[in-house]
């Protein structure tokens, strides 16, 4: 594929240049390893009915921390992510946050209706400078009727997201806040590592808040844990990105294997 249809292929790896994503997106999941990547929206479609979907929707660019939609507001078919990274996330009435998923170039968001119009449930912003295409929710209907590869490209998106919006549930109420944390830095290093001599870089830059809605706990609690894995030698920090020294001793955290004396919980 060449022109405007490549900015649709999923994306490459962080540190491994020209290779495939190993996941399409970051989810919290309740299982010892990430889920595999949802499959590629445009799969089994021609280049003519690729360029006709492409041709049906509209182009939208944002710019790091800009929002996409929001909880609330008026739903419209979905947006298909050309580049870049966008965060999906549900605000309760308190304020707390927590975050569903960060969505790579190649997977849609804005469900889970597609076709008709409703209300949004979680809202979504760019978590980097992205890249989106809109497709209208009537547009979209018509399509579907006459590309069947979009229509499935469609439904296994959606199971995929489901699954995982199911796992997380599981995990916010089985695991222990440390429990989470070990968890969602095994699949950062998973993500984004980059072997280095000391241990495995995570090459992507997360706030002690961005790691705290992720896992749904508090900032103090993500600090707090933090410290104590730098001082049991799991990690240490790389400027603003951290260096995973000890992925089997985090495994250990993550599945609860260690005593509470290694590896507190008092956040």
């Amino acid at each position: 594929m060449t022109g405007k249809h490549q900015l649709l292929q999923p994306a490459a790896q962080p540190g491994k240049a020209g290779a495939p994503a190993q996941f399409g997106a970051l989810l919290m999941t309740d299982s010892g390893a990430q889920r595999s990547g949802p499959p590629y929206l445009f799969n089994g479609l021609t280049e003519s009915e690729i360029a006709h979907v492409i041709g049906s929707g509209k182009r939208k660019v944002l710019y790091r921390g800009a929002q996409l939609f929001s909880q609330g507001s008026p739903q419209d078919g979905i947006y298909l992510i050309e580049s870049g990274r966008i965060k999906v996330f549900y605000t309760a009435p308190s304020g707390r946050e927590i975050t569903l998923a960060y969505w790579h170039s190649g997977n849609f968001v804005g469900g889970p209706e597609v076709f008709k119009q409703g209300l949004h449930v979680w809202s979504g912003e760019a978590a980097v400078n992205s890249a989106v295409l809109h497709l209208p929710g009537d547009v979209l209907r018509r399509m579907v009727m006459t590309i069947p590869a979009l229509a499935i490209g469609i439904i296994e998106g959606l199971s995929f997201k489901g699954q995982c919006y199911s796992a997380l549930a599981q995990m916010l109420g089985t695991r222990s806040p440390t429990e989470r944390l070990a968890q969602l830095l095994l699949h950062l290093m998973n993500l984004y590592g980059v072997e280095e001599r000391d241990g495995v870089l995570i090459a992507a830059s997360f706030t002690h808040a961005d790691l705290a809605h992720m896992t749904g706990v508090t900032r103090q609690s993500v600090t707090i844990s933090l410290k104590k894995f730098t001082e049991l030698g799991i990690l240490a920090a790389h400027g603003a990105n951290l260096v995973i020294k000890n992925a089997e001793l985090l495994g250990e955290i993550r599945d609860g294997k260690l005593g509470k004396g290694a590896a507190s919980d008092e956040v």
